[in-house]
Order: C-alpha cells, then sequence, then structure tokens
C-alpha cells in the first residue's frame, strides 16, 4: 500500500479505502479504479492531500463493518466540527454544537465493545479539526468505561470539541506541529488563552468547559515544559481531556512526521500517574484494541513476533508466536518469561495489521476472526 498525493494520481490506480461525501455517501468504494483523469479531477474537488493506493498485485485489505462506520463517522463529522467551529469563531454563539457533541455520545459513548481506533492522515490545514473530532470520540468512549453521569460526559466531549478553538488563529504549521520549542509554545498557550474570551461567550451557561479546558491546558504545559505538575482538584471532563488529547496528538497520522504508537504512548501515560489519570487511563484501555491478534510487535529482546490472543486482565502481556523460531510465548507467565515483554508494535501504513487467519488455525492456533467485510 502506497500514499500518493492528488498531484500524483493516475489513471490505473485502485483505492485502499473508501471515499465518502460530506454527508457520508460512499463516492468510491475500496479497490475503485481511477479510470480517467476527469475521476482524479473529481477527487482533487474533494480537498484530500492524497489518498492510499494498492499497488498492483496487492489484495484488498481486510475491513469489518464497524471499521467502515468509523471512516464514514469521521468524515461526516469533521466536515462538521470545521464548519461549527469557524461559526462560533466568528460569531461566539453555538448552532449545531450540542446536536455534534449528542452525535458522538450516541456513537460512540455507549459501545459495550472496543474498537480499532484508525487514524486518518492529517495535513497542516485540517490537523485541528480532525483533532478535536478524534479526541471527543475517545473522551466518549472513555467516559462511558467510567460510568460518568450523562452530564459529565457531554461536558468531556464538548470540551474535547472546544478546546483548541484558539489555536486556529495561528499558523497552520504551528497547529499542527508536534515538537514546539518553549517559545513556540508560550505562543501556542497565549493564543489559547484568547481563544477561552470565545468558549466563555459561546458557553456561558456551561461554565465547566472553559474550566476543564483550561485546567487541561495547565496540566499539559507543565508537563512539555517539564515543570512540576500543579495540584488541583480537576474535573472530570479536565482529566479526560488531558488523556484523549495527548493520545490522539502523539498517535496522529501527519506527512512531515512518524506518529508513535499506541502502546508507547500508554505505557508513557502509565509512567506520569501525576499527570494522566490512571482512572481514564484505564478507560482508554478498556476502549480500544491495542494489542488484537494479528499485529506484529517487537519484544525487548529484539525479536519480532505475532500476537495470536490477548490478555484481557494484562493487555501488555498477550500471547504472541515469534518469528525466529515459531515458538509460542505466553507472556502473562512471569514465572517463564518475567523480563520478556513488548517494546513497540510495527504496523502497515494506514495502521492496519492483515493476518492470514486460515493458516494460523491450520497450525492449531485458536485466534480470534473478526467480521470482515
Amino acid at each position: 500500500m502506497l500514499f500518493i498525493k492528488c498531484d500524483e494520481l493516475k489513471p490505473g490506480m485502485r483505492l485502499a479505502k473508501p471515499i465518502y461525501s460530506k454527508k457520508g455517501v460512499l463516492l468510491y468504494d475500496r479497490a475503485s479504479v481511477l479510470k480517467d483523469a476527469q475521476s482524479i479531477e473529481n477527487i482533487k474537488s474533494f480537498g484530500l492531500i492524497g489518498l492510499f493506493i494498492l499497488e498492483p498485485a496487492e489484495p484488498v485489505p481486510p475491513m469489518t463493518q464497524d471499521d467502515l462506520d468509523f471512516e464514514r463517522f469521521q468524515t461526516v463529522m469533521y466536515n462538521e466540527i470545521m464548519e461549527e467551529l469557524e461559526k462560533i469563531r466568528n460569531k461566539r454563539k453555538q448552532e449545531r454544537f450540542p446536536h455534534i457533541c449528542a452525535q458522538i455520545i450516541k456513537n460512540y459513548g455507549n459501545l459495550r465493545k472496543k474498537i480499532n481506533f484508525q487514524q486518518s492522515l492529517r495535513s497542516e490545514d485540517d490537523y485541528l479539526y480532525k483533532h478535536s473530532l478524534n479526541a471527543a470520540i475517545l473522551a466518549a468512549m472513555i467516559t462511558h468505561q467510567m460510568n460518568v453521569p450523562l452530564s459529565e460526559q457531554n461536558e468531556a466531549v464538548s470540551a474535547a470539541v472546544i478546546h483548541d478553538i484558539g489555536k486556529l488563529t495561528l499558523p497552520p504549521e504551528m497547529q499542527s506541529g508536534q515538537k514546539t520549542t518553549r517559545q513556540e509554545r508560550e505562543m501556542i498557550d497565549s493564543h489559547e488563552l484568547k481563544g477561552y474570551e470565545i468558549i466563555d461567550e459561546a458557553f456561558s451557561f456551561q461554565p465547566n468547559i472553559k474550566r476543564s479546558c483550561n485546567q487541561a491546558r495547565k496540566v499539559l504545559l507543565d508537563y512539555y515544559n517539564d515543570e512540576p505538575i500543579q495540584t488541583m482538584k480537576m474535573f472530570t471532563a479536565a482529566k479526560v481531556l488531558v488523556v484523549a488529547g495527548y493520545f490522539d496528538r502523539q498517535t496522529s497520522v501527519r506527512l512531515e512526521d512518524q506518529p508513535t504508537s499506541e502502546i508507547v504512548v500508554i505505557r508513557e501515560m502509565m509512567k506520569r500517574s501525576d499527570v494522566f489519570d490512571p482512572k481514564v487511563v484505564k478507560g482508554l484501555i478498556d476502549s480500544i484494541n491495542i494489542l488484537n491478534p494479528g499485529l506484529s510487535v517487537e519484544l525487548n529482546s529484539g525479536e519480532k513476533a505475532l500476537v495470536i490472543n490477548t490478555n484481557e486482565f494484562d493487555f501488555l502481556r498477550p500471547t504472541v508466536l515469534s518469528f525466529s523460531d515459531n515458538t509460542i510465548i505466553d507472556l502473562s507467565d512471569r514465572r517463564a518469561y518475567g523480563n520478556l515483554e513488548i517494546v513497540d508494535i510495527m504496523k502497515t501504513m494506514d495502521n492496519r495489521y492483515v493476518m492470514d487467519t486460515a493458516k494460523m488455525k491450520a497450525l492449531g492456533i485458536n485466534i480470534d476472526e473478526p467480521d470482515y467485510v
């Protein structure tokens, strides 16, 4: 699978992922062939950076219906959030904001299972809108796992959607910057603070939203500057925003930066309980698939292995199959493999993985097989 910028698309190329309209209508399905120059011009008009393209002999990667629904939902809500944030910034009042938050909670705030949290590719121009959406989806799932009241869940989702509105006045390259200097962080922080004036006016009847955004901002700013974390009685929404916002920012997929893998980010958060509330981090772990069967991983011994069974009690210690000698290693058996652990994930370009389940079953290895479309 290759990522091809829109200006470099050519007739005959096959799409690896579906393309939806702003309203969620399927425009091009997976494996669709770009037949001619007109097809390419149509795609360019959608405002995409580029597309994931299948290589000539590459089969269509498997996706579950949940995966397809997630991509469609992201497309629709990204456009709604972009339009709504611009209206709030210009008019200082909400229009469709309650509806947007309600849709996020309806679709992802009541799930009884984990999801594959797929990151879509971001540019400097659309980064903040996609970040706000993903942070809100994560906030909805985390608060559901934490079993908080609906009012607090709505505060967390609302704060996630609106928290970066002040950054929209920054140059695009600073909105999405992963590595920033202290001076740049001070500039970004000043824009965030100005954004709170907008939040204060547009959400005057919901003061906890602004307070939650501000509490989360202070904690993360101290964390980035390696300063003592200020102790305060934080709102649940603020604690959730710290975890959801940081996780999405670190794992986001961008042209200019390599994303950090989910497992590395979660390990980092688990080590800093003063910054990332352990209950919120657990809510995140219980919401998304991280080390599922079919995922290739690297062990601290330098070996590469394939996850074949998850560990519901400790997701960091699943059962894996070593690539070097086909040995099955149950990492939950600390007596046998106490010092052996997973250090990182090896993924394909679009953050998905593929496993030959039929071959695994033929080897007598029981695995959970997703319901692929």
